[in-house]
């Protein structure tokens, strides 16, 4: 494998709305950020992934564009964003941004412009259809529910829109289109960013004619994403991306991709292939879904966990490059989700952080889980945002659900769990704003915040920190090889990585309970130094005992 910078890089994501309020409006914004980055520096990220600042009406937060070369005003101006750039890149931090090119706005000049008339010059740059027998084109549900097709009075004809009906999506079989993309991102790349994130980028293929797709039973719409994802043309698209932008900077690129496996990640990544560096996929962060979806709630099984996760380190293993999260601005808060928001909050924050840095890939790190964010629990559904929540609450009752089953599923799911203000002390609003936040605080940001764990040397945040420090350190963090132990084991997830004649072990209690492991005699026939852990003593013989949540971090030298 090829040395990169992008591989031995950690990235912190900032979903801007919620970072920090520097005008007492309740937005987070480009100032509030800039006001924030020695805190980053002190952290030690190398990378920036700004979430979308683009003009946008906002119906989506922000993923919706109404303009890619101009700045949403809640978050300041082109000159505050110029600012940004300058001061990360003086800290030594890198940024990308997030290209969202699946759709744009419904208020974007193209589509204002596409829908005047069915021979506008901009029409081609939407997917139009005229209706069946009275309805839709097909039978596709919208990821956001209902249809994902709109009807558009003054044409008489309906436009896709995968997401809500306010992003129409893009029409990537128009060259004309696929060359304003193009040029879009040479602009940003010329103002000196890093690289980008790529929205459902995967989507931006479909199957020719758009055929129906099978529902669920007693479900209206299908889903269709057989037809949309990993699409004939992806490839191409990918390649001439790249060819016509990307391959002329020295930059990074992920690609969100739902639906992705190792199979398609290795082609989407392969160094030979000049597509992209790597993918977020959704396989593990789907394994507490029920049949029924995300919001069918199951507990995590951890050799569901453990063979998933083998079997992207394995497949991806010298020919592609994996991403490692648990967190972001679509993900509900690990340690509620996967550790113990309670008893354990900050051993088992500090262990779901080590099984991660510790594998084979890019760490990535969504603001607050740094210091332990979690999961909230608003008493009434007036007080979430996010449109995806608002309109699957509407459809459970709609389906017979109670309130209290529908509520506990967002509690669990719920994307605002992401999306709470970032928790900076123990003042009004967290310090966030002076303001009244666009969202509430969660309520315990008097107890979890970081003014606190700045003050405590044993605290979450500095946790992280020695894992990034690590990375710096040793090699064998970025590019040893991994391998599962103790598969069987109901309550531990270990590993080892080999480089030459180390070898990194790598051990995780999942459960509050106390456990024993055997370990592997070879190993223990080398001299070893403790690199990390999360409990202060650590005993180690041929049978190790792991406290709750306990993970401890091994270096052996042969």
């Amino acid at each position: 494998m090829k040395k990169q910078w992008w591989k031995e890089s950690v990235v912190y994501q900032i979903y801007p709305r919620s970072f920090m309020d520097s005008n007492g409006d309740g937005i987070g914004d480009l100032q509030g950020i800039i006001s924030r980055l020695d805190y980053l520096k002190e952290l030690g990220i190398d990378v920036v992934w700004l979430s979308p600042v683009y003009k946008s009406p906002n119906d989506d937060n922000g993923y919706d564009i109404s303009d890619y070369q101009d700045i949403m005003r809640e978050f300041g101006t082109m000159k505050d964003w110029e600012q940004l750039l300058l001061e990360l890149h003086k800290r030594g931090i890198k940024l990308i941004m997030d290209l969202v090119v699946n759709h744009s706005s419904d208020e974007h000049i193209w589509f204002s412009e596409a829908r005047k008339s069915k021979d506008n010059p901009y029409r081609d740059y939407y997917i139009w259809r005229e209706g069946k027998d009275g309805k839709e084109p097909n039978n596709w549900g919208s990821n956001f529910g209902g249809s994902a097709w709109e009807l558009d009075e003054l044409t008489g004809e309906y436009y896709l829109h995968l997401f809500s009906k306010k992003q129409p999506d893009l029409n990537w079989e128009n060259p004309k289109l696929r060359k304003e993309i193009y040029d879009m991102m040479t602009w940003w790349l010329e103002k000196g960013i890093d690289g980008f994130r790529m929205d459902v980028v995967n989507f931006i293929s479909k199957v020719e004619g758009l055929p129906d797709d099978e529902p669920k039973p007693g479900k209206k719409y299908a889903s269709g994403s057989k037809y949309y994802r990993n699409g004939p043309k992806i490839h191409a698209y990918l390649q001439e991306m790249n060819e016509k932008a990307i391959s002329k900077y020295d930059v990074m690129t992920v690609g969100e991709m739902p639906g992705v496996n190792p199979e398609w990640a290795r082609q989407y990544t392969g160094e030979s292939r000049n597509e992209l560096n790597m993918v977020f996929q959704f396989e593990h962060v789907s394994l507490d879904n029920g049949p029924n979806g995300k919001w069918d709630l199951k507990p995590l099984d951890l050799f569901d966990l453990k063979t998933n996760l083998t079997k992207w380190q394995n497949e991806l293993d010298e020919v592609g490059w994996n991403s490692l999260y648990f967190n972001n601005h679509d993900q509900p808060r690990s340690v509620s989700r996967f550790g113990n928001d309670g008893e354990y909050w900050d051993k088992s924050a500090k262990m779901l952080a080590t099984l991660l840095h510790m594998m084979k890939g890019t760490p990535y790190i969504y603001q607050g889980e740094e210091i332990g964010m979690t999961n909230v629990r608003y008493s009434s559904i007036d007080e979430y945002r996010d449109i995806e929540t608002l309109n699957f609450y509407k459809e459970a009752l709609n389906d017979g659900w109670t309130e209290e089953k529908a509520l506990e599923a967002i509690y669990a799911k719920g994307r605002d769990n992401a999306r709470t203000p970032m928790q900076w002390d123990s003042s009004r609003h967290g310090g966030f704003t002076k303001g009244t936040p666009w969202i509430k605080v969660n309520p315990n940001y008097k107890d979890i915040n970081v003014e606190m764990a700045m003050k405590n040397p044993d605290s979450v945040f500095y946790y992280y920190k020695k894992l990034i420090e690590l990375r710096k350190k040793n090699e064998i963090i970025i590019y040893g090889k991994y391998n599962l132990i103790l598969d069987h084991h109901p309550e531990v997830y270990a590993y080892t990585r080999t480089l030459g004649n180390q070898i990194l072990l790598v051990m995780c209690n999942f459960y509050g309970d106390n456990t024993e492991a055997e370990l592997p005699a070879d190993i223990l026939e080398k001299n070893f130094e403790p690199l990390i852990g999360n409990y202060k003593d650590i005993q180690i013989s041929r049978t190790i005992k792991l406290r709750p949540y306990e993970t401890q971090v091994l270096l052996f030298n042969s």
